[in-house]
Order: structure tokens, then C-alpha cells, then sequence
């Protein structure tokens, strides 16, 4: 911008550049600051430019190699060369539809020749192919291509929905093997911990029938011992009773039937005991 205070001089603002005319045609630059002018010799402010940077968003609708129409949206940051100011003054009449012109020129140009997945990972490629373009023809004009963002791609809407579909299958998919994974494992574990628990009552059981075994033959030996004239057999007839009678009170305390039919008399107490003492006797003479 430039402001003039009085005929023979003006003021161009920071961040631009004045194009002076001498009779009609370019005479010089004119950089931010106080200059004067002379009118009588022709002089005057033609326009002024700015350096700063600017920035031009394009929508650009084209369609990729597998058939699906996309909207590329780029952004372009451009500005002015100082020193070149005179030919982007007088150049181009309308800069930002020169650029849209070659951006939509060269994404139409690549993009066809890209599938929808490849345009999604290789959009630097293309933003960088517009760069280069659009550098090689500006600069001829003043003016300095600084950045060109690929900002967004955006597919058809039911494409988008397609896509949306397809990673929600996948992931689930993925989800049921890590459950079918997590389930086996568990069931592994599972069976794993109940082998140790047999393993483990197995051994109990063993180690408590050793410690019955033991207490029996301590329990003979000292009765033997204490009384004369008895045998091994007669304590262990007394033993036998013994218990039976103990595992009858247990039955009918810890039991939750009211009543318990067993058989029961002297004659049953005898069998019982020469049951169990055969059944000693042969696990003896298996084990020599």
C-alpha cells in the first residue's frame, strides 16, 4: 500500500513493494519506506504488491486407477519475489487461478495412475510432483512457491462407508483370533491345574494311608507290649471294632440322611474284620 502525505512524495508499507511508471511504462521498485516522486517527469505509483505469504486452498475432484472418484484438497503457500516484483505485476493478471490451473493439471495427471490405497500413503508424492511443477512455472512469473500441503482426501461417500466396513471386519476378525488365542490358554492352564491338584491329593492320600499304616503297627506294637498274653491278631480284631465304631458315629453326625441302614451285629463286625486283615495280608505278599 502506499499512502501519499503530498504531491512529490509517498509511503509504501512494511511487507510490500510499489511499482513506479514513467510515462506509462516500468521505471523502478519501490521498497518499504519514504520516496519521492516527480510528476512533472512522469512519475507515478502504478501499484503495489505484497510479500507476505499467502495462501490458496484447491479442491481438486478426479478419479483413481481402481475407479473411485476422490476430492483432493491441497494448499498452497506462495508469495511474491522482491526482486521480481515487476513480473508478477505485469505478468499474470489473476495468480491464484495460474496456480489452480497446474495443480489441477498434474493431480490429474498422477492421480489416475495410483489405486485409492497407494493415493493415501503416497500423497507426499503427489504434493510434491505439484510443487515442482508449479515452481518451474511460477518463478518465471515473481513469484516463490514456499509449500504445498495435501491437506485431506476424501473418497466417495460410499466408498468411504465400503472402507469403514472392511477394517471393522478386519479388526473383529483379528478380535476373535486374540479370544480364541486368550480361551486356549485358559483351557491349557485349566487342565494343567487340575492334573497338579490330582497330582498333588494323589500324593496326599498316599502319605495319609502311610501315616494310618504306621500308626496301626505303633499302635499293635505297644498294645502287645503293655499287655501279655495277647497277640497281633486279637489287637488288631480290637482295632477294627474300634473304628467301625467310630465310622458309624461319624455316619450318622456328619451325615445329612436322618436314619442309615448298615449291617450290624457280632457276626458282621467279624467279617469286616477278617476282610480287612485278608486285604492287608494280600497287599503284604504282593509287595514281596
Amino acid at each position: 500500500m502506499v499512502s501519499a502525505f503530498f504531491v512529490f512524495c509517498g509511503c509504501v508499507d512494511q511487507a510490500s513493494v510499489a511499482v513506479v511508471e514513467r510515462w506509462g511504462r516500468f521505471f523502478r521498485l519501490a521498497e518499504p519506506g519514504l520516496h519521492f516522486f516527480n510528476p512533472f517527469a512522469g512519475e507515478c505509483v502504478a501499484g503495489s504488491l505484497t510479500t507476505r505469504v499467502q495462501s490458496l486452498d484447491v479442491r481438486v475432484e478426479t478419479k483413481t486407477k481402481d475407479n473411485v472418484f476422490v476430492q483432493l484438497i491441497c494448499t498452497i503457500q506462495y508469495r511474491v519475489v522482491k526482486e521480481n516484483a515487476d513480473d508478477a505485476f505485469y505478468e499474470l493478471q489473476n495468480p491464484q487461478q495460474q496456480i489452480q490451473a497446474y495443480v489441477f493439471d498434474v493431480v490429474r495427471a498422477i492421480v489416475p495412475r495410483m489405486n485409492l490405497d497407494d493415493l493415501f500413503e503416497q500423497k507426499n508424492d503427489v504434493a510434491k510432483a505439484v510443487l515442482e511443477e508449479l515452481e518451474k512455472v511460477m518463478g518465471d512469473y515473481g513469484y516463490s512457491i514456499e509449500h504445498i500441503l495435501m491437506v485431506d482426501i476424501i473418497p466417495d461417500a460410499a466408498v468411504r462407508k465400503a472402507m469403514n466396513e472392511i477394517n471393522a471386519a478386519q479388526r473383529l476378525q483379528l478380535a476373535s483370533v486374540y479370544k480364541g488365542e486368550a480361551e486356549k490358554i485358559l483351557l491349557v492352564k485349566k487342565a494343567e491345574a487340575e492334573a497338579e491338584a490330582k497330582y498333588l491329593s494323589g500324593v496326599g492320600i498316599a502319605k495319609q494311608r502311610q501315616a494310618i499304616t504306621d500308626g496301626l503297627r505303633e499302635n499293635i506294637l505297644n498294645f502287645s507290649h503293655s499287655v501279655s498274653g495277647t497277640s497281633a491278631k486279637e489287637v488288631m480284631d480290637l482295632i477294627m471294632v474300634t473304628q467301625y465304631f467310630d465310622t458309624i458315629k461319624e455316619l450318622g453326625e456328619g451325615s445329612k440322611n436322618t436314619t442309615v441302614f448298615i449291617p450290624h451285629g457280632p457276626g458282621h463286625v467279624r467279617d469286616i474284620s477278617e476282610q480287612i486283615r485278608d486285604g492287608m495280608m494280600q497287599a503284604s505278599s504282593s509287595n514281596v
